[in-house]
């Protein structure tokens, strides 16, 4: 059953109010929530005079009024740290849902309240989330990735004949088998498609320079996606020659973009393109006792491409959402993905956006989601002090105070809505 929206209408006040649309934040304001939905946001000044019925008046203390943050790159099913594949693939699937339930309540108690998960998830974690078996962030899913063999789906050794595990990667070479599994992935329930235009990291026969789908395979799928309700294609693209394939393919947004060329970058902006440059996973160490040589290796070389490289794209007014890649990276830590994007060249307000605003426009809620405007899903956060003075604070799970989705409270530490 569907845990219900609060019945009793809610005020928050005396709030720093940072309602997502990029605007000067504006000191001693308000949110009104009904039903759900944001009713109102301004200043305490300006609060109406005529509330709903029984409107509980919540003081936040001068702390900041944010709205649910949108984290547009996780893997539920995957347990953060070091990727191992194999044990993955050998785990029942009952197993990994039951381990993936404590791992979305971190990431909802994060502040983020919405993710996008590219590979792992399936309809019926979206499910149980809807109906209120488990406490999460609502999810979009792409079921799995789509991968060349031998690409960064591919995560077979290269003396295995195995089929890849279906949870996580779906296999297709040449125009006729992509369309068949993107095909599949829309029949399974996918809310968005992912590719491999690139090699990767974790995958063992291929570097993240390698090409991944080639270009006729990347428009074969965009189309197909695009045939089924506009539904939006995103690359996982490291190397700079896959960029480009994905960007000349369609695809509406790079995920990593470790080696974006200035060309790669004037096609995202002529194209209006977004790039999610998973800073959290980029900057978490490797851990030498559990990856390969290899695997650490290339890694540690990647790291310090991506370093350049995503700063440079940065520094030329790329659009960013934010993406952490938790499920490589630890889940619940999503929030330092902001001072990440602020390290490498952002603004506080802009990170913010990124993981608002923006976000909720690549994944398609811009209508619902992402700032604290009349109409909106009362996604709300209450976040200790003023995170555009120190934005690693919201990195800190003991600064989100408070996390409302869809108008129910999911975290309350100080006891606001008690």
């Amino acid at each position: 059953m569907t845990k219900p929206a609060l019945s009793t209408p809610v005020l928050f006040h005396n709030g720093l109010l940072i309602d997502g649309t990029g605007g000067d934040p504006v000191a001693s304001s308000a949110v009104l929530v009904e039903d759900g939905v944001v009713r109102w946001a301004g200043p305490d000044a300006a609060i109406p005079a005529e509330l709903p019925q029984g409107t509980r008046r919540i003081d936040v203390r001068g702390n900041a009024i944010l709205p649910g943050f949108i984290d547009c790159h996780v893997h539920m099913v995957a347990p953060g740290g070091a990727f191992n594949h194999a044990a993955l693939a050998a785990m029942p699937k009952t197993l990994q849902t039951f381990l993936s339930a404590p791992r979305m309540k971190a990431t909802l108690e994060a502040g983020v309240t919405t993710v996008r998960d590219l590979a792992g998830a399936d309809a019926g974690h979206k499910k149980a989330v809807e109906q209120g078996l488990v406490v999460g962030p609502r999810l979009q899913i792409a079921v799995a990735m789509l991968s060349p063999t031998g690409g960064h789906g591919d995560m077979r050794m290269a003396e295995d004949n195995r089929d890849c595990d279906p949870a996580m990667s779906r296999l297709a070479d040449g125009v006729p088998e992509a369309r068949r599994a993107v095909r599949d992935v829309l029949r399974k329930g996918a809310d968005v498609i992912k590719i491999a235009a690139t090699g990767g990291v974790w995958s063992p026969t291929d570097q993240p320079d390698d090409d991944g789908f080639l270009e006729d395979e990347i428009r074969t799928i965009v189309d197909i996606a695009a045939g089924h309700r506009g539904k939006k294609v995103t690359a996982h693209a490291q190397g700079k020659d896959g960029i480009l394939n994905a960007l000349r393919g369609g695809c509406a947004s790079i995920e990593h973009g470790y080696e974006i060329t200035d060309e790669g970058i004037d096609l995202m902006l002529q194209n209006d393109v977004f790039l999610v440059p998973t800073l959290t996973t980029l900057n978490t160490d490797p851990d030498p006792t559990k990856a390969t040589s290899v695997q650490y290796a290339k890694k540690r070389h990647w790291q310090e491409v991506g370093r350049a490289h995503v700063r440079h794209a940065i520094e030329r007014g790329v659009r960013v959402a934010m993406g952490t890649d938790c499920g490589i990276a630890e889940h619940g830590t999503n929030m330092r993905e902001l001072a990440y994007l602020v390290e490498y060249g952002m603004t506080p307000m802009g990170a913010i956006k990124a993981g608002t605003s923006e976000a909720a426009e690549l994944i398609g809620l811009a209508d619902e989601l992402g700032t604290l405007e009349p109409g909106k899903r009362a996604d709300v956060v209450i976040a200790r002090g003023n995170p555009l003075e120190d934005i690693t604070s919201l990195s800190k799970p003991e600064n989100v105070l408070l996390v409302m989705k869809d108008g129910t409270t999911y975290k309350d530490l100080d006891g606001l809505t008690a």
